[in-house]
């Protein structure tokens, strides 16, 4: 895996929170599993072998995709902050400088984000086996658990991951790649449901979600009965064929991301500018130290090109400047550009999403109310199958905009600056705080929309 993945090899094990989150991942694990034992003792009598092996079966197919969904998430942000953190330290640069091709650099990155997520589920791996003592689970089941767990932790690592390397601002990545994760869901979850046909090129929707959708395949394969068992005579399982193609779309990603990453993490040292040479003009890029050297009066084109000598000439010639607030925070965050010109994109993306939710609940109450005269009760737990997922997305949203607000002020050596300058630690808190609000008014007042 190169160099990358070999320093988090060695480096993660001095680490103190290394040890205490995969202890606290598989506490938790077990505190579900005895909180579990207790109300099934408390609401009847364990009579028999059937019973615990119904306990048993019931566990397995509630830690199943629990587990999934936390590694879902956590391998995608985990992947996308590891390389963000990279850009925003301006050491991406240094390693495309090294020898490290760009298999090293991709793979290495990917599979270091993943190392604390990968030795989570070896530690949580005992504990799914202790299930098989109840009874109702078999050792296949558990391996096709994990097998798909495995899938889904590299194929979301790899979206976050690309995404990463392909934008630049920090809040850019996180933001596309969690709303990237819940459209991944909510389109398969509507195919399973029905939404789109019955059947797409002779094959069972339900089957066809089965193989798309993380969600759908671990529980699929966390069933003592497998549903649908074969696609195709020979091929196996849906769950089975969700792992290869997930595999298939790992490779994918990871190859754009190999074939792209220089492309996309260009130097901005490499704008080019145009020195004025009587009789031709010389770019900057291709001059020589001595040509430009010889560049006549180039002593007082630095002069009017100085920050200062443009501020007097502006100040002579244009009397309708953009007048900053009296809190430059709140403004910069408002007027200006300050999280990128991408954030038109994320916002795209999200009224997707919102469009997305808003057919998925009307098409719960038409199914609802065509099926029998239901009461309000009756539509919204099914309608929480939808809302829950997108007020998720908006919360992630609104709490990376709200981090990375700060640490780019931290990692870009500009929070210093800020404060020793006369600006209050109220104007400062307050300021980025109505910034954030401004630039996710969208995240906020869409869910509102919904739930009306």
């Amino acid at each position: 895996m190169g160099p990358v993945f070999y320093r988090e090899v060695v480096t993660t094990p001095r680490r103190t929170r290394f040890f205490i989150s995969r202890s606290v991942y598989v506490a938790t694990l077990f505190l579900l599993m005895c909180t579990a034992w207790l109300v099934l003792a408390g609401t009847q009598v364990v009579r028999n072998v059937g019973d615990m092996a119904r306990f048993g079966s019931i566990l397995f197919q509630i830690l199943s995709p629990l587990q999934l969904i936390l590694v879902l998430f956590f391998s995608a942000i985990s992947a996308a902050s590891a390389v963000a953190q990279e850009k925003d330290k301006k050491t991406l640069i240094l390693l495309l400088l090294t020898r490290m091709g760009n298999i090293d650099l991709v793979l290495g990155k990917l599979m270091a984000s993943l190392l604390n997520i990968g030795v989570m589920l070896f530690a949580a791996l005992p504990l799914f086996m202790a299930i098989m003592l109840f009874g109702g689970v078999s050792l296949q089941q558990i391996f096709s658990v994990y097998a798909v767990t495995f899938a889904t932790a590299l194929v979301a690592g790899s979206l976050g991951s690309t995404i990463a390397l392909w934008r630049e601002k920090t809040f850019q990545t996180l933001a596309l790649t969690a709303m990237t994760i819940v459209v991944w869901l909510g389109i398969f979850e509507a195919l399973g449901r029905g939404m789109l046909g019955t059947q797409i090129a002779g094959i069972p929707s339900e089957i066809l979600a089965t193989v798309g959708s993380p969600l759908r395949a671990v529980l699929a394969g966390a069933r003592s009965l497998p549903h649908h068992e074969l696609l195709f005579t020979g091929i196996g399982t849906a769950a089975n064929l969700y792992v290869l193609a997930a595999l298939g779309m790992t490779i994918m990603l990871n190859g754009i991301a190999i074939c792209r990453i220089r492309a996309w993490n260009q130097s901005r040292a490499r704008r080019t500018r145009q020195v004025q040479i009587p009789g031709h003009a010389l770019n900057a890029e291709t001059a020589t130290d001595s040509t430009i050297r010889t560049a006549p009066n180039q002593d007082e084109q630095a002069r009017h090109s100085h920050v200062d000598a443009m501020l007097r000439r502006s100040a002579r010639t244009d009397t309708n400047g953009r007048q900053v607030w009296d809190n430059p925070i709140i403004w910069r965050e408002i007027c200006t550009w300050a999280y990128g010109r991408k954030i038109i994109l994320i916002r795209f993306a999200y009224l997707v999403l919102f469009l997305m939710a808003w057919v998925g609940l009307y098409a719960i109450h038409t199914a609802q109310s065509d099926a029998a005269p239901s009461t309000s009760a009756q539509v919204i737990p099914v309608a929480t199958n939808v809302l829950a997922s997108f007020f998720l997305v908006s919360l992630v949203i609104v709490n990376t905009l709200s981090v990375t607000s700060i640490t780019g002020e931290r990692d870009g050596r500009a929070l210093d600056l800020l404060l020793v300058t006369d600006l209050s630690s109220r104007e400062f808190v307050f300021g980025k705080l109505g910034g954030v609000f401004w630039v996710c008014k969208e995240m906020i007042l869409a869910p509102i929309i919904l739930m009306v």
